[in-house]
């Protein structure tokens, strides 16, 4: 009997690489070029990299001088952080949220070790940021303010074009984490009125270690990597060719792709939340009803543990993430299902499922009656008393 398929449900952590991006990668790694040099090597690998460049800014509305490739979305997040040691110091405080990523929350945190004011805006029981709270939060003393576009963990999307202009009526910068977004749901930097924009190449079906930061025209900038004259002197370090023909291609494709995939993820996460909902009893479900990314769907289970349903899930062929991490032996709940508002309990005991462009209605059907049969399992293992094995008696 043939095994079926496995299903990959987190693309939330990283996706597939496009077939048309290996392709591309692949021709490229014929340009072994340095793109600094002035011979013919050279001017071919520029070439590659000034046009990918080009189709990099235009798909998020940008120039091309606009845009720094950078090694990783968390690179390019630090270097916004970094670019705020450039500002006079009467004017250093620093406004972002509690639910960002954490190269965002360690790098604030980074600044406030070194005297900066952070000021951490809460969200509501969607994952909404409080406007008002910002609102009394701004002053003369705001230099930048840091909102995500979109969750990673459960999908809610900001209004950062009215937080934006939010910041600068006080005259502060402002900037967004768009790498969940980016690829997923239209996103222009102008009409955000975005002063830095991070995104990165394999949340959208590009390779790894390839990233990008729009800064704005005219924004301070303050390199993080410091070396040569690369990346119009905002970035040391001899630019990845491969990988940025590799995101320019991804992007291309995203341009082709993105509308029809989106309406139909849409639709696969609605039929699994009313799945999910229908067929195991205290299901619940964590982000806002309707601003959310059209892919990401994250679910608590009462009485069950997140890591058990994930274990479990795996071993039945299913790729899905938990809300929760965990460090050194011990579990601890996600910082954004704390945030909005969710019991330990029930933020350890939630998974996120994330869709992509190769998911079907096959994969939707079998993952959740998967998880009909996996978390009823867990729930009674649990309360038969299975033991302090982490996965609820699953790998037993």
């Amino acid at each position: 009997m043939d095994k079926p398929r496995s299903i990959y449900l987190d693309h939330n952590a990283t996706t597939p690489l496009h077939p048309e991006v290996k392709k591309a990668m692949t021709e490229a790694m014929e340009v072994f070029g340095n793109p600094s040099s002035f011979h013919e090597a050279g001017r071919q690998a520029r070439e590659l990299v000034e046009n990918s460049r080009r189709v990099v800014a235009d798909f998020i509305g940008a120039t091309h001088e606009e845009i720094m490739f950078t090694g990783s979305g968390s690179e390019a997040n630090n270097a916004v952080f970094n670019a705020l040691l450039s500002q006079p110091a009467a004017r250093r405080e620093i406004i972002t949220t509690s639910i960002e990523h954490p190269c965002v929350l360690r790098a604030a945190a980074h600044l406030a070790e070194l005297g900066v004011p952070v000021h951490y805006l809460d969200v509501d029981e969607t994952g909404k940021v409080y406007l008002d709270q910002l609102e009394s939060l701004l002053s003369d003393a705001t230099a930048l303010i840091s909102v995500m576009t979109a969750n990673n963990e459960i999908g809610t999307i900001q209004d950062v074009g009215r937080i934006a202009r939010m910041c600068h009526e006080r005259g502060a910068l402002f900037h967004t984490d768009a790498v969940q977004a980016i690829g997923k749901i239209p996103v222009n930097v102008n009409e955000i009125g975005a002063d830095y924009l991070s995104f990165s190449a394999h949340k959208l079906y590009g390779p790894k270690g390839i990233g990008a930061l729009y800064v704005r025209q005219g924004t301070p900038f303050q390199p993080l990597i410091r070396g040569g004259h690369q990346e119009h002197g905002r970035r040391g370090g001899t630019e990845n060719t491969i990988g940025i023909v590799g995101f320019s291609k991804a992007v291309e494709m995203r341009k082709a792709e993105m509308a029809e995939e989106a309406t139909r993820l849409a639709m696969f996460k609605r039929a699994l939340k009313e799945a999910i909902a229908r067929i195991i009893p205290g299901a619940t479900f964590n982000g806002h009803p309707t601003d959310s990314l059209p892919g990401t769907l994250n679910v608590s289970f009462a009485q069950a543990r997140g890591e058990a349903v994930q274990l479990a899930l795996d071993l039945a062929g299913i790729a899905v993430s938990t809300g929760s991490a965990c460090s050194s032996g011990s579990l601890d709940p996600s910082h954004v299902l704390v945030a909005i508002g969710l019991p330990a309990a029930q933020a350890l005991g939630s998974i996120r499922i994330s869709l992509g462009r190769t998911t079907t209605p096959d994969d939707i059907e079998r993952t959740a009656q998967a998880l009909a049969r996996i978390v009823t399992r867990t729930h009674l293992g649990a309360s038969a008393g299975s033991g302090d094995c982490c996965c609820g008696g699953q790998c037993g």
